[in-house]
């Protein structure tokens, strides 16, 4: 980040400190900053010598803002999000169920006149104003009390993934849970970066206006999405909507992508059951008729597996972050595995240390795969799954050890990005699996290790296999019961009331 868009970052982030002594939490500090990033961005295009731009079609809520004074202000404030509310694209996606949270009309006004008033932000290089946002989207993820850092992937393992990926102009790029819009910022700023002398007018239109798109459940998130890509360059703020609200999962998608980059939400349980190809039973209201799934499952993780299988054209890439779960969990969790394996070319696994994601303890990897048309001969596409382990050994934490891109330059040169998987060398950290012993594990277990000994426990092999059985053993009868207790509710009958009681 440049000492510019930090100097922003520093300037803007003071003032919510004493903002929280009023109740306002980080995100909804953020949130605040979103619409009045963008109400002083619509002035200043408005009111340029040239190229002038009406984005709010005769609204200068800007200069009705600077007019304003105390309760009269919070009045004025309040009309205006609730009639941005009600508009089309991308302007409605940022301003969708707005609400002032700043409700001292006097720290409101400071915050218009002092800190954004005085920036000549749409003057303001992309760079300097996009990276100034981006990072306090990373501030506001460390506020564990705000429940943030659940939207939030470490930008430093995107950067590597993106890395690993290659993005190219003639991608179209999609996440299913993209949260504050990380993976498809960054898979922009790649191409960006590597392709800007090459890029045709068409190519950098389709960039910017439909070829990047996400979806986002929580609306609040989905906001700061859309600002945060529109701040990049990606999208106008009169036209379609980049991000779509709502639950992924819910539909088969209509559109495909040739790369699909996800941090799907963690935890396993769904509120409702997924209704897969060869299922009969149904739960009336609460069912998503998905028949292009492969199989029916609560576990809302294998569902996003098996979405992001379907949101694949041939011939196209993914790299999903998955908890452990997903890679050794029986029953339906072996049967996605087995169809992943067959259908597509499931290369790369990379696992992750804790302590780097802001939802504590978790244990997760980013699997790389790609999707292939049926072979004629039936046999699978994964020839060998390569294993790196980044986690044994390492140990982050959120403040005083935080991950750096560094860290992860072995893995990407592991990788060998743009080059083909024969070139690739086994070393202690990175191991390759041939697909006759992927099949042939119990429960096609892809819960593998590349071989690092722990150096916390020398010499303690049995300690560690009995530590990391142990572990399954707890997933495994975690996510049995997870699946009793709703496969229970599912066939539990409808009762309805009798006439007279």
């Amino acid at each position: 980040m440049s000492v510019d868009a930090q100097a922003l970052v520093n300037k803007l982030w003071s003032y919510c400190n004493v903002l929280r002594d009023d109740g306002v939490s980080v995100l909804d500090y953020v949130e605040q900053l979103t619409y009045l990033l963008f109400l002083k961005m619509a002035h200043e295009q408005k009111n340029r010598r040239f190229n002038q731009v009406d984005i709010l079609d005769g609204l200068d809520a800007w200069q009705i803002l600077l007019d304003a004074e105390g309760q009269e202000l919070e009045e004025r404030y309040s009309e205006i999000l609730s009639v941005l509310g009600r508009s089309g694209g991308t302007l409605g996606r940022i301003f969708q169920k707005a609400q002032n949270r700043i409700q001292d009309p006097a720290k409101l006004k400071r915050l218009i006149r002092e800190l954004i008033g005085k920036e000549n932000w749409s003057g303001t290089g992309v760079d300097i104003k996009g990276d100034a946002y981006e990072e306090l989207l990373a501030k506001s993820s460390e506020d564990v009390k705000s429940g943030a850092g659940q939207y939030f992937t470490p930008r430093e393992l995107i950067r590597a993934v993106v890395d690993c990926v290659q993005p190219t102009p003639d991608d179209t790029i999609m996440d299913p849970a993209c949260g504050t819009g990380g993976f498809l910022l960054n898979a922009f700023e790649y191409i960006q970066h590597h392709h800007e002398m090459g890029l045709t007018l068409e190519q950098r239109e389709r960039l910017s206006t439909g070829a990047i798109w996400g979806n986002e459940l929580v609306d609040g998130t989905a906001r700061l999405a859309a600002m945060n890509l529109l701040l990049h360059g990606i999208g106008q703020p009169n036209g379609e909507s980049l991000i779509d609200v709502g639950d992924a999962l819910a539909k088969p998608p209509t559109r495909h992508a040739s790369l699909v980059l996800a941090n799907p939400p963690f935890g396993k349980k769904s509120s409702i059951t997924i209704i897969g190809e060869g299922d009969e039973f149904e739960r009336k209201d609460l069912t998503y008729h998905r028949r292009d799934f492969w199989v029916t499952t609560t576990n809302k993780q294998l569902n996003f597996v098996q979405h992001i299988y379907t949101l694949l054209q041939t011939g196209g890439r993914a790299a999903v972050v998955v908890p452990d779960n997903v890679l050794f969990e029986g029953g339906v969790g072996e049967t996605i595995r087995r169809r992943l394996l067959q259908q597509c070319d499931v290369h790369t696994l990379l696992r992750l240390p804790t302590g780097i994601f802001y939802a504590g303890g978790v244990k997760a990897n980013v699997l790389f795969f790609e999707k292939l048309p049926p072979r004629a001969d039936g046999e699978p596409h994964t020839q060998k799954l390569w294993v790196y382990d980044f986690r044994t050994n390492r140990h982050f934490t959120l403040k005083q050890n935080r991950l750096s891109r560094e860290h992860l330059d072995d893995f990407v040169a592991a990788y060998a990005p743009g080059k083909d998987r024969s070139e690739r060398t086994e070393t202690d950290a990175f191991k390759a699996y041939g697909i006759n012993y992927l099949l042939n594990r119990e429960r096609v277990d892809l819960n593998l290790f590349a071989g690092l000994k722990d150096k916390s426990i020398e010499d303690a092999d049995d300690l560690i296999e009995a530590h990391v059985l142990a572990e399954e053993i707890a997933e495994e009868l975690e996510a049995a019961l997870s699946e009793l207790i709703n496969l229970t509710e599912a066939l539990r009958p409808v009762l309805t009331p009798k006439d007279g009681l």
